[in-house]
């Protein structure tokens, strides 16, 4: 795949006006999907040698945001949006061009199209969003459901620190062909949040345990044997049966240093646990061999490599 090398700076992307279905422009940093940031300032009067130059500036710059788009679009080349708005941004000349912004500015969020949950692209200062995605289960085997949205983060200055010096060389395709790299963040004391968002109006909290208990479960006897049901225990004990979880509760399930794993749901802590084996267990579910949402994995790599190569 074709990756467009663009600068670490906000751009503007289209995006998609639910209601109308026309496109607004919004603005975004240089991950693969749409932040809204504020707009920038006015620009100040150009002198006269930065005018002459302006048009292949402008015309380098278009370019280079019709590649990106195009690098998106290839990878999933089913989604009516991705080739629309790679369309529209190459037929409409007038949409203000790249800014200036950098992610010292204002956090933006970014919003899911699939569930209209948003997230804030930036946790903890560090933490950069690298992949949202969709966890779906069955009903009672008659039809899917949405029970949450996730956004999958990792703190950019641990990346650098402990994976820089080996991976930060390597091209993108290079990283998509070390079988290391696809597990990296599962195994390296990074620090990493997933944060789940309750879309589904019903869910009780006696289901969010039964389902860690199985999924959790199962992955903690595929990482570390049959013999720990005690761990398993002492997570999913967390989620009492008194913490009310209406759509729109956030659960967010944290590595900090030292594999400690930290859980709060609605901004309250509900407990800590160290343990690397849990750690692992939990994250597998996201961006293991076999994730909950196999495109969020993918987002996640790619971002991640975004931040080793800056």
């Amino acid at each position: 795949m074709a990756r467009a090398n663009l600068p670490n700076y906000t751009t503007f992307v289209l995006q998609p006006n639910q209601r109308n279905h026309q496109f607004r422009a919004v603005t975004m940093v240089s991950f693969r999907f749409p932040f809204s940031f504020s707009q920038p300032p006015n620009p100040t009067p150009a002198t006269h040698s930065s005018a002459t130059s302006r048009p292949f500036t402008a015309a380098v710059t278009l370019a280079a945001g019709a590649a990106a788009f195009a690098a998106v679009a290839h990878t999933n080349p089913t989604n009516p949006f991705l080739q629309n708005a790679l369309n529209f941004f190459l037929a409409d000349r007038s949409l203000p061009l790249w800014g200036s912004l950098s992610l010292n500015d204002t956090p933006a969020s970014v919003v899911d199209s699939k569930t209209g949950v948003s997230f804030p692209s930036v946790l903890d200062g560090t933490r950069r969003l690298l992949g949202i995605g969709l966890r779906r289960k069955r009903l009672l085997g008659l039809k899917n459901i949405d029970v949450y949205a996730y956004g999958i983060y990792a703190d950019d200055i641990d990346v650098k620190k402990l994976l820089g010096k080996k991976y930060g060389k390597l091209s993108l395709s290079e990283l998509q062909e070390n079988k290391e790299y696809n597990d990296v963040l599962l195994e390296t004391d990074i620090g990493v949040t997933v944060r789940l968002q309750i879309v589904y109006g019903k869910l009780s909290i006696g289901s969010v345990r039964s389902a860690f208990e199985e999924s959790v479960g199962t992955r903690l006897q595929k990482f570390g044997g049959s013999d720990n049901q005690e761990l398993l225990q002492r997570f999913t004990s967390q989620f009492k049966d008194e913490i009310k979880i209406p759509r729109g509760s956030i659960i967010d399930l944290s590595r900090e240093p030292g594999y400690v794993l930290r859980t709060t749901i609605d901004g309250n802590d509900v407990g800590s646990i160290q343990s690397k084996l849990l750690c692992k267990s939990i994250l597998d579910l996201y961006i293991g061999e076999e994730p909950f949402d196999k495109q969020a994995k993918e987002d996640v790599k790619l971002n991640l490599a975004s931040i080793l190569q800056e």
